[in-house]
């Protein structure tokens, strides 16, 4: 059974800065920390990334999964899992809403690992990994690196 986390931030910027960082694959190692390599092997005809592979450091060893991003809502980045060595499902999106002073960024993960492993671990990881997240997006986009 997959589980299914939320989190919210607001930062300091527009929705359309804020999917210009994300839709940039290629400089996430830069600063996604956990994120090892990223490579896009299928743009769309606007030269997005649509079907991206991923290599990360995840539960004390490396992992690689592929995920298909669909663009089809400017205020929304969509994602399913295609393939991935340990999770069964990785599917999510970020949603953005413009407010006073910026963007609410809301991440949305639905994950199901293929390793079995007790409820809290798994809780405690998705809360990081989420928290994370967003945290390393909001400095990323408001240092304006």
């Amino acid at each position: 059974m997959a589980d299914f986390v939320t989190e919210q931030t607001t930062i300091a910027a527009t929705p359309e800065e804020i999917r210009e960082v994300l839709l940039d694959f290629a400089r996430y190692p830069e600063w996604a920390r956990d994120l090892k390599a990223v490579e896009v092997l299928e743009t769309d005809d606007e030269g997005r990334g649509r079907e991206v592979q991923f290599r990360a450091a995840g539960m004390g060893r490396s992992t690689s999964y592929t995920l298909l991003y669909d663009h089809s809502d400017p205020f929304k980045l969509s994602w399913q899992l295609v393939r991935g060595d340990i999770t069964r499902k990785l599917d999510g999106h970020y949603a953005f809403v413009p407010v006073d002073g910026g963007t609410d960024v809301t991440y949305q993960l639905e994950a199901e690992l293929i390793l079995p492993l007790p409820g809290f671990v798994k809780r405690r990881t998705q809360t990081r990994i989420m928290h994370t997240a967003l945290k390393e997006l909001k400095a990323r986009v408001e240092g304006g690196e």
